[in-house]
């Protein structure tokens, strides 16, 4: 699945492996209280190991994209804006277990326990760009001016980060353990207390934001990666980055759903209309 707008794209791809997408994306295109554009793109990667992790990854993507273009227009703060967005999605997704799904009883594919997906998203307007996540799915920052360093914007909730961060382990011997890609945080009914984590950056140049799920990092995961692998007219050609991105994760063995959003920054000018 693909989609298209004048200020963002992304792609969605089910992979080598997988015998269904549990990625789920929204874009959109809204306006802040002056009346210029506010663009955004939302990543939810479900949980395989939950039940109707596809369902869960929609609904949080969905939910999370409506909230955003309600509250932006109002002149809430794009950071309290994402807070608030997550915390939605986070509702959508608890409701799911609260609602089974009769398909379930009679698919094998569909566990029994609480729904869960991770959530990561970006809001660029008004000479601001704005992440917010949960979970493993991450935020990249890649410059216009490829000499300027690209740079991860968001930091994962995983075991390997949490053993990284105290100092128990190097990174490349935490992604290399088995344990390195469990993940500490989520949205699900049965999730520890939530913590949306959010971000604000103001870039002192153009660029783009790449949004994705694990299925396109496993195979660029270092920013100058990821990087090298974006096109240069990736701020011009959003969905071709996008396309780009998603088949070297394919070509490198396309293991997991692949998810991608390219969201150039600054924000187009004229006047969005939201979709």
């Amino acid at each position: 699945m693909e989609r298209e707008l004048p200020g963002v794209a992304a792609v969605t791809d089910r992979g080598h492996r997988h015998h269904r997408n549990e990625d789920f994306f929204a874009v959109a295109e809204g306006t802040l209280p002056d009346g210029s554009p506010a663009v955004l793109a939302i990543v939810c990667d479900g949980v395989s190991s939950a039940s109707r992790p596809d369902d869960a990854s929609a609904a949080a993507s969905g939910v999370a994209a409506r909230s955003l273009l309600a509250a932006l227009p109002g002149g809430t703060h794009p950071q309290r804006a994402m807070h608030d967005a997550i915390l939605a999605a986070a509702k959508s997704v608890n409701a799911l277990a609260a609602a089974p799904n009769q398909a379930q009883q009679h698919d094998p594919y569909r566990q029994q326990n609480a729904p869960a997906c991770t959530f990561v998203g970006a809001v660029v307007g008004g000479g601001l760009l704005v992440i917010g996540w949960v979970g493993d799915s991450r935020a990249y920052w890649v410059p216009d001016d490829r000499s300027a360093p690209a740079v991860r914007l968001t930091e994962d909730d995983s075991w390997a980060a949490q053993m990284v961060a105290n100092n128990l382990m190097s990174e490349a011997e935490a992604y290399a353990d088995d344990r390195a890609h469990a993940i500490t945080g989520w949205l699900g009914a049965d999730a520890y207390e939530l913590e949306p984590h959010t971000a604000s950056f103001k870039p002192d140049g153009p660029g783009v934001v790449v949004v994705c799920t694990d299925g396109l990092w496993n195979y660029a995961e270092a920013a100058e990666q990821l990087a090298a692998v974006l096109p240069g007219d990736a701020h011009d050609r959003p969905l071709h980055s996008a396309r780009t991105l998603v088949a070297h994760a394919l070509a490198g063995g396309g293991h997991d759903n692949v998810t991608v959003a390219v969201v150039p920054f600054p924000a187009p000018s004229g006047r969005a209309g939201s979709a």
